[in-house]
C-alpha cells in the first residue's frame, strides 16, 4: 500500500476526537524527536559550562551563608 498525503488526510477524516488526540500526540512527539536530533552537543563547550556554572554555584552558596547563619541566631533569640 502506498501511503500518500491525502490516503492520511482520508484516513484522518474518519477518525474520531479522542484518535485524533493521540495522532496529535504522535505529531508533537515526531516533532520533538526532530528537535532533539539537531542539536549538537559539543563535549568541551559542555564541559567549560559545567565549570563555569559550578564556580558560579558556589559563590552563590558561600554568599548565602552569611545570610543563613544570620537568621539561625535569629531564631536562637528568644
Amino acid at each position: 500500500m502506498t501511503i500518500t498525503r491525502e490516503t492520511i488526510k482520508q484516513d484522518l477524516d474518519r477518525l474520531s476526537d479522542e484518535q485524533l488526540r493521540a495522532v496529535a500526540d504522535f505529531i508533537a512527539f515526531l516533532k520533538f524527536r526532530d528537535q532533539r536530533d539537531r542539536v549538537n552537543l559539543n563535549a568541551t563547550q559542555l564541559a567549560a559550562l559545567a565549570t563555569e556554572f559550578a564556580a558560579e554555584d558556589r559563590t552563590l552558596a558561600e554568599a548565602g551563608m552569611d545570610d543563613y547563619v544570620e537568621m539561625l541566631v535569629q531564631e536562637d533569640q528568644p
